[in-house]
């Protein structure tokens, strides 16, 4: 048995075991799936997109309050009088729907752009806000709320029982998974992926980081409002209660404890917290003689165990468990990939990288100070200099990372400052970082295929609904090619964390290359590769140079940037202090003396000779 046929057994055990289970019973599974619909929001959010938020019981009061408001103000009835009235909720969740997009995409434009706390504090303050709009608008019932919502009825069938409207509820729920997990299984997903760790690599990659953030978001609120609208038509009554920010606490909470990186860790979140809240509030004011809200002090105590014991959640530790008993899932053979779109590159010798006079001032300190660089096709450029030259600085402005403060950067033709990294990627540059920047967790097949972003065109809708397919076999066939291409073929299919650091830096250029550059900046890519590595390194770079690209090289190690650059520039104090070949390089007196350590003659290292078959994944 695989995990998707385990899957398939809990929706038939539901639907077989549904009508035996009592009035009650039926009430709280209903609402363990409404729970789960918002968890779910909650695990794009903040498990896999990274951003905290205890405001979602907002935009489910949105979608509550949406369509009791269509269903039972006389303004609406008088407008709506010519339709049927089993279409009036289904209007409800239109304007439900309308209204939290909106609301949601305003506020997400703002809360998202905040880091560390502030971000949950935000959310925090929206949330109590909108709780408290609610119950003192009097038209929408003030803290009485409003009563008499009509049932749902789909095609004249009356979905008034929870027993028949649960069902539909739970269909809903698992509808929303499989297309969450359509949209992480795709371009898009790995662009919402980076979003937690890596949104330095990501809009390096070409990804709208922030565009992407703000999607999410609304994303998570949209679902919170859908199931806002179930429970109205499920309860024929809303008021305040039911979305303060105890209960926003709650949803994360049910997040966190079924594990907030995995979709059906909602469900399992949700289905603890529910049945263990039900519990709970019958057998405390028992056992202590008092009522009162007893569990939420359990939960808070669950709340820190979890943390402590399972910090990913429940889930992941159920299927590690899991896999001792069950397959693999068997996945389809893979679609006939066909070749992305491609650009061509600019004949060899043609400028494609200038930083003319460019300056770099941090307050009173200047980091890189009138600074002028070439990169042309065809040709490796190395950038060298002792530590605190100002090497890392010039590399950012050169990449998009920051902005001079005088000077101009252009990449081939086109003046790039005041303009993105994403920008810079668009245009056909790629890079790699000092500080490996991966997804750990994810496949290196899955980090290489986030490098050819802006290769693909499918949306978010498309991605949800499988659209997609051609297309992501398209990608990840490409990223496999450039993951053969350096070496690492036999571990495309391992997650990027468990290999050296020296093989994740060559995961990195792989994944450079799968944006198809004209123009490559590697910084210090040899350092941690052991010695067949680094011979196997220049062998990739010099074929590279030979097809017509443009390399960039900031690097420490001599012996290798001497054999394999074609010009070289020395930086010391963020100034240029040499500029020409290796070997006039090598017998700069400037440069010895500032740089290499003294004023003897350095010799010229001897050419590297790399044996036939060495491959740069080799790790001895």
């Amino acid at each position: 048995m695989t995990r998707r046929h385990l899957t398939l057994l809990f929706v038939v055990a539901l639907a077989v075991v549904w009508p035996f289970l009592s009035d009650f019973s039926t009430t709280v599974f209903s609402y363990i799936a409404l729970y789960s619909l918002v968890a779910a929001g909650l695990v794009m959010l903040t498990g896999v997109g990274g951003m905290t938020s205890f405001g979602q019981a907002a935009f489910v009061a949105i979608g509550a309050y949406a369509t009791a408001w269509v269903c039972t103000s006389p303004t609406t009835a008088g407008a709506l009088a010519a339709l049927p009235p089993a279409l009036v909720p289904w209007l409800g969740l239109v304007l439900g729907l309308v209204l939290t997009f909106l609301v949601a995409w305003s506020l997400g434009a703002i809360t998202v752009k905040l880091s560390g706390h502030y971000l949950p504090l935000c959310t925090i303050a929206w949330g109590l806000s909108l709780y408290y709009l609610f119950g003192n608008l009097q038209f929408l019932g003030g803290q009485t709320g409003i009563t008499g919502l009509p049932a749902l009825s789909i095609f004249g069938f009356s979905l008034a029982s929870p027993r028949v409207l649960g069902p539909v509820i739970w269909a809903v729920l698992l509808l929303a998974l499989w297309a969450l997990h359509n949209l992480l299984d795709s371009r898009e997903g790995r662009a919402i992926r980076a979003l937690k760790s890596g949104q330095l690599m990501a809009e390096s990659m070409g990804v709208d980081t922030a565009r992407h953030r703000v999607k999410v978001f609304v994303l998570a609120a949209l679902l919170a409002a859908l199931s806002g609208w179930l429970y109205a038509h499920m309860q024929r009554f809303v008021n305040p209660t039911p979305f303060g920010l105890n209960i926003g606490i709650e949803y994360l909470f049910m997040a966190v404890v079924g594990g907030a990186g995995h979709l059906w860790g909602a469900v399992l979140g949700a289905t603890l917290i529910t049945l263990l809240k039900e519990q709970l509030q019958d057998w405390l004011p028992r056992l202590l003689g008092a009522s009162g809200n007893f569990e939420q002090i359990v939960f808070g105590l669950l709340m820190v165990l979890v943390l402590q014991r399972f910090a990913e959640g429940l889930w992941p530790t159920i299927a590690r468990w899991s896999t001792r008993v069950l397959k693999p899932d068997v996945e389809k053979a893979p679609r006939a990939a066909q070749a992305l779109p491609s650009r061509p590159l600019p004949p060899t010798g043609e400028l494609l990288l200038e930083a003319a006079g460019v300056t770099k001032r941090f307050g009173g300190l200047v980091a890189n100070s009138n600074v002028n660089m070439t990169l042309r096709a065809g040709e490796v450029h190395a950038l060298i200099g002792p530590n605190g030259a100002g090497k890392s600085t010039f590399f950012n402005m050169i990449s998009g990372v920051d902005d001079p403060t005088e000077g101009q950067v252009r990449l081939i033709g086109t003046p790039m400052n005041g303009r993105p990294s994403r920008d810079f990627a668009a245009l056909g540059l790629g890079r790699t970082f000092q500080h490996v920047r991966l997804l750990g967790d994810r496949s290196v097949l899955e980090n290489v295929a986030l490098g050819a972003h802006l290769r693909g065109r499918k949306g978010w809708l498309a991605s949800m609904l499988r659209l997609d397919r051609a297309e992501e076999a398209d990608l990840l066939a490409e990223a496999r090619r450039q993951i053969e291409r350096c070496g690492l073929g036999e571990y495309a299919d391992l997650p990027a964390a468990s290999l050296a650091l020296g093989q994740q830096r060559v995961v990195e250029i792989a994944r450079a290359l799968a944006g198809q550059p004209a123009a490559l900046l590697l910084d210090e890519p040899a350092a941690g590769l052991r010695h067949l590595e680094k011979q196997a390194l220049a062998r990739l770079l010099s074929q590279l140079r030979a097809e017509g690209l443009g390399i960039l090289v900031v690097e420490h190690d001599m012996e290798f940037v001497m054999n394999l650059a074609d010009r070289v520039t020395v930086l010391e104090f963020g100034c240029v202090i040499a500029e020409g070949t290796p070997e006039a390089i090598q017998r700069n007196p400037r440069v010895l003396d500032a740089y290499l350590g003294g004023g003897d003659e350095v010799p010229v290292p001897a050419p590297v000779h790399v044996a036939p078959g060495t491959v740069l994944g080799a790790t001895r």
